[in-house]
């Protein structure tokens, strides 16, 4: 008579090599994949995922980095805007609390939240999760916060307030003097650091260095 536990240990081991496509729910062994191979669904193409090189370490520089880019992106002028001899500085901060003192608290609130709070908290549990593989410490908490910035990514509208900015510009540039400040800049580096930052934080591997599959992936 077999061993239940060998038994039970053994379907755990099939069911760790085995992987279902998000799109046709085809279920699948597993392919081993080499750096820089793209593993696809045999049945309808989609992109199961990609085994990248380096993963921890160049996602760890883009965090710096937009962390570093978060401050200026956020409180430095975005346009500088003279209207009938009053000059005045907006930045993302003013808009929330321009929002907020007009009255608008619920839509300073959102402001707030999705460009501002939730991309810097999204950042931060990047950063904790990658310094628990990095440092092999607490992959238990890094488990937790990688499931908590899951559930944040689609709450961090960047490229909304963008897309708001760029109007604004548009219908102010023929009424008032206008010019473009360094903190859009910044921002349009914020968001385009972060857009790289998603690319390169593979989150097939990110799952299975924290639950200790992938020994080289802090490498």
């Amino acid at each position: 008579m077999a061993d239940p536990a060998l038994a039970a240990s053994l379907t755990e081991l099939e069911l760790k090599q085995l992987i279902a496509c998000h799109e046709c729910d085809l279920l699948m062994r597993k392919p081993p994949a080499a750096a820089g191979e793209r593993v696809e669904c045999p049945r309808c193409g989609y992109e199961l995922y990609t085994h990248r090189t380096q993963v921890v370490r160049r996602s760890m520089a883009l965090v710096i980095a937009a962390l570093l880019l978060y401050v200026p992106a956020n409180f430095l002028p975005i346009m500088q805007l003279n209207l009938l001899g009053q000059a005045s500085n907006d930045t993302v901060w003013t808009g929330v609390l321009g929002l907020y003192n007009s009255g608008m608290q619920s839509v300073a609130v959102v402001v707030f939240l999705c460009s501002m709070a939730v991309p810097l908290l999204k950042l931060l549990c990047q950063l904790a999760v990658l310094l628990s593989i990095r440092l092999d410490i607490g992959r238990s908490y890094g488990l937790l916060l990688y499931r908590i910035y899951h559930h944040m990514r689609e709450w961090g509208m960047l490229e909304v307030y963008l897309m708001g900015i760029l109007v604004a510009i548009v219908k102010l540039i023929d009424l008032a003097d206008l010019s473009i400040g360094l903190g859009l800049l910044c921002f349009i580096a914020l968001l385009l650091v972060q857009v790289w930052l998603e690319v390169t934080m593979s989150p097939h591997q990110i799952w299975e260095a924290l639950s200790g599959e992938d020994a080289h992936a802090g490498d």
